[in-house]
């Protein structure tokens, strides 16, 4: 279901990496696709994509438009579109999605809770500096 090579296609041009032998604690927030292979600890949000590697270990609050993990997450989930789940995954918190696809393996600690339709298309997003209802 999640071949490595099809899962990082679309992080080909990660604006961030923090690679397998990576320890690092802060706050996270951006626009672009991140990767994570190392540690984290703090909170994690970003406008695109995150993938969570197989050895990745994280402890925040995470939020992005689309996320697949394959890792552990200690924290709570929300991703506004998408979110993979793959069979080596752990994790413990609760999660909000749009759409989810869960692999045979996973370990899921937590709630379950599909965002609606309505919450997607009143979802704020910035355009020009500007705060907006996205209009979907």
């Amino acid at each position: 279901m999640f071949s490595k090579d099809s899962k990082l296609e679309k992080f080909k041009d990660a604006e961030t990496i923090i690679g397998s032998s990576i320890k690092v604690k802060g706050n996270f927030q951006g626009q672009g696709d991140i990767i994570i292979e190392g540690s984290l600890e703090g909170s994690l949000k970003t406008d695109a994509s995150i993938y969570v590697g197989n050895q990745a270990k994280i402890v925040a609050n995470t939020e992005s438009k689309d996320i697949i993990i394959n890792g552990e997450v200690r924290g709570n989930i929300k991703a506004k579109n998408y979110l993979a789940i793959g069979g080596t995954a752990k994790i413990y918190g609760d999660i909000q999605y749009g759409e989810i696809s869960i692999e045979k393996g996973a370990v899921i600690n937590g709630q379950l809770l599909m965002l609606s339709d309505e919450h997607k298309r009143n979802e704020k997003i910035k355009v020009d500096g500007k705060e907006n209802l996205n209009e979907k």
